[in-house]
């Protein structure tokens, strides 16, 4: 296998649901990060081989292959093909593990890799909703998974909660961490920390996720999602907007066109995991991880989780002995937002530029995913 290299990486700010990107086509916004991407690299776009991009509620604007038509609409060369990629939350973390493994096999040498979601458009599940609304049926409706899983919720809102029942992790807990996620998005949003990996977009120049005025005891006061539960929408990731892509060459093309790698994709892996619990995933993930790659938790620099919830996090540190201070050290979704079919992409790019900036060797992304399942991947700054 050939190494793959990230030789760029940019993404838009996130937007708050309702907020500044709301009324951007979605196309339109994978288009800006396509443009800003090969501008930065300097890459030439009649090279690029294929792009794949994430997007999970493929709806409305958000069908017709999303990869394909940011492409074009960023008024890119038409010869260049894209495909959309639906692994729930990790989407666009598996966009970049697909072109990893294109570059690595020989049969890409340079490919685009990034996903898009305007949850303010398009809302999360819309495709099931609608779907069961205009009698198309429900995925967890067929014989063969009756037969397995019965007539169950099958939620991530009820897998969060099952997760704090079984980890021990209290409301107090989700909310404390929170809070330290907002803080850690401010103090990074006030330090210019963010500031080379985004590209601002339609007037947008900032996170819009980050709370100043938020509180534990603001937390305290808010009602759980269900009755005796533990989760809150302040322990939960943000309804957001926005796109990121990150470009993926072999050492052949890094020559030939005289790019600069960021980071080499070290190892990467993915996993299923228990469906109805659903978001347990990277924890098995990271310890198939490490193992594959011959490193310890306490080798790795940063880590970015994606905090799809608190209590995903929370476990996952209990089970991993992971550093608190080397994990989502500039806040996660819950203070800056969970763009679904983006996230992968916008976490990774994150955790490119902060180890160029902070001095790190390895970074360690995972994300839990819909239908129980994770990726994990080790990237090595160069």
């Amino acid at each position: 296998m050939s190494e793959a290299f990230i030789v760029g990486a940019v993404r838009t700010p996130v937007g708050r649901r309702k907020g500044t990107l709301s009324g951007v086509h979605p196309a339109d916004l994978g288009a800006h990060v396509l443009r800003a991407l090969l501008e930065r690299t300097g890459a030439d776009p009649e090279a690029v081989d294929d792009v794949y991009f994430g997007c999970v509620s493929q709806l409305g604007a958000q069908t017709g292959n999303i990869a394909r038509t940011a492409w074009l609409s960023a008024g890119l060369p038409q010869h260049v093909p894209g495909t959309t990629i639906d692994r729930q939350c990790g989407s666009s973390q598996q966009a970049v593990h697909f072109a990893a493994q294109a570059v690595g096999s020989g049969a890409a040498d340079l490919v685009v890799a990034g996903g898009v979601e305007v949850m303010s458009l398009v809302p999360i599940a819309s495709p099931m909703f609608v779907g069961e609304q205009a009698g198309m049926g429900s995925p967890y409706a067929g014989d063969g998974w009756r037969e397995r899983f019965g007539n169950q919720e099958v939620s991530q809102f009820r897998g969060a909660e099952l997760i704090a029942e079984n980890w021990g992790v209290s409301r107090t807990d989700m909310e404390r961490f929170a809070l330290t996620s907002h803080q850690r998005a401010l103090a990074a949003q006030a330090g210019g920390v963010f500031d080379d990996e985004i590209t601002p977009a339609f007037g947008l120049a900032a996170d819009e996720g980050p709370r100043a005025d938020t509180t534990l005891e603001k937390m305290a006061g808010l009602k759980t999602l269900t009755e005796g539960g533990r989760l809150t929408a302040a322990v939960s990731s943000q309804i957001s907007d926005g796109a990121a892509a990150l470009l993926i060459a072999s050492g052949e093309a890094v020559r030939r066109h005289g790019l600069t790698p960021l980071a080499r994709v070290h190892t990467m892996t993915v996993l299923g995991s228990d469906p109805i619990q659903m978001l347990t995933g990277p924890i098995s993930a990271t310890e198939k991880l490490l193992k594959k790659a011959g490193l310890s938790i306490g080798e790795i620099d940063l880590v970015e989780i994606n905090e799809a919830f608190a209590s995903v996090v929370l476990a996952w540190q209990k089970e991993t002995g992971a550093a608190p201070e080397r994990v989502n050290a500039f806040g996660g979704a819950i203070a800056l937002g969970h763009p679904l079919g983006a996230t992968g992409a916008r976490l990774m790019t994150t955790l490119v530029h902060q180890l160029r900036r902070t001095g790190g060797h390895y970074g360690l992304q995972t994300m839990c995913e819909g239908g129980g399942m994770a990726n994990a991947i080790v990237l090595e700054r160069l």
